[in-house]
């Protein structure tokens, strides 16, 4: 009998042993298991987060932010949204803009004709600025200068609403174009600028114009104040009353040079896409104007000009000498200047 107690209490605590071993093994592979779910759901949630953080950025960089416009291939490179940082566009972002530049020389017509494109909505032409020095110094103070002007960020009495159309300047062929000829065809080649050439084809009237405004610039005719343009008949019969001398001996060499200058400029920049324009022909042709608005893509619009010319009539009326200009230019190249005027 005591032995079968002996027996009994032995098998109980056995029993009590294992179950006690279970329990603890049990406990550990849930412990483990509460383990591998935590970290498995910290793996999931952060391959989620990073799904959606990409599927964000692909979204932001397949969204265009204007549709394209109805143009030809071709014309895509002159297309251009500028985002100004003076101010907002707002409903014009998506107004596309076109840069472009009138290349010419003092006295040539250019103010004249920049007027005309400023009297167009869609047109904002923002005068001589290179004739500031500073801002041609070197090709980095041209670039900079250039950026912001067809960013939209240059204010000047030329700026137009936020829905510029086409927007530009003119400059000087002797205010740093020249040295500079590479690197700005190639800005121009990379930005999209089109270029309007404006020249004059009667350079003996041009030299007279120049001379005569280089007069007034120290003499200061009307009432103490230099005009280079003017808006009344008043003015202009007042400021054409001087008649300068030319030097008929050095004549012949600066029409020459001056020619020479015009040739290559159209030669330095024949590959930036164009239109050579003369003055003479846009005041028998107004049409030329029309040609103009066509070749900026800006709805056709009737321009117009306050500006009045100042000497009219026969060259003869405008020079001092006269007898020894008409004696120096006969028999060579340049005779015709003393004739012809105004031809189509």
């Amino acid at each position: 009998m005591a032995d079968d107690l002996s027996s009994f209490a032995k098998d109980v605590l056995l029993v009590k042993g294992l179950k006690s071993s279970t329990f603890v093994w049990r406990l550990v592979v849930l412990t483990f298991a509460m383990v591998c779910g935590v970290y498995i759901c910290s793996i999931c949630l952060k391959q989620i987060g990073t799904s959606s953080k990409i599927g964000f950025l692909d979204i932001n960089v397949i969204q265009k932010p204007c549709p394209e416009p109805n143009i030809e291939p071709w014309e895509i490179p002159y297309v251009h949204y500028p985002n100004p940082k003076t101010y907002s566009r707002e409903e014009c972002s998506c107004h596309p803009v076109r840069y472009f530049t009138i290349l010419s020389m003092q006295r040539s017509g250019s103010g004249w004709f920049e007027t005309f494109l400023n009297s167009h909505a869609n047109i904002s032409s923002n005068g001589e600025i290179f004739s500031v020095k500073v801002r041609r110094s070197n090709m980095s103070t041209i670039t900079e200068t250039l950026d912001t002007i067809y960013n939209l960020d240059w204010l000047s009495s030329a700026s137009k609403n936020e829905c510029t159309t086409a927007v530009g300047l003119k400059w000087m062929l002797n205010q740093g174009l020249m040295q500079h000829h590479e690197e700005i065809a190639e800005y121009f080649r990379v930005h999209g600028v089109s270029v309007i050439f404006l020249f004059r084809r009667n350079l003996l009237r041009r030299m007279i114009s120049v001379l005569a405004n280089e007069y007034d610039r120290n003499a200061k005719i009307l009432n103490g104040t230099h005009k280079s343009h003017v808006h009344s008949p008043k003015e202009a019969e007042i400021l054409a009353k001087y008649k300068p001398t030319i030097n008929s001996t050095l004549l012949i060499s600066q029409l020459r040079q001056v020619n020479e200058t015009t040739t290559k400029a159209l030669e330095y920049f024949k590959s930036t896409r164009h239109i050579i324009l003369y003055y003479e022909d846009v005041i028998k042709n107004r049409t030329k104007l029309m040609e103009v608005q066509d070749f900026l893509k800006v709805p056709r619009m009737d321009l117009k000009s306050r500006q009045v010319k100042i000497h009219k009539g026969s060259l003869s009326s405008h020079v001092e000498n006269w007898n020894d200009v008409s004696k120096a230019l006969t028999g060579t190249p340049y005779e015709n200047y003393l004739r012809e005027d105004y031809r189509r």
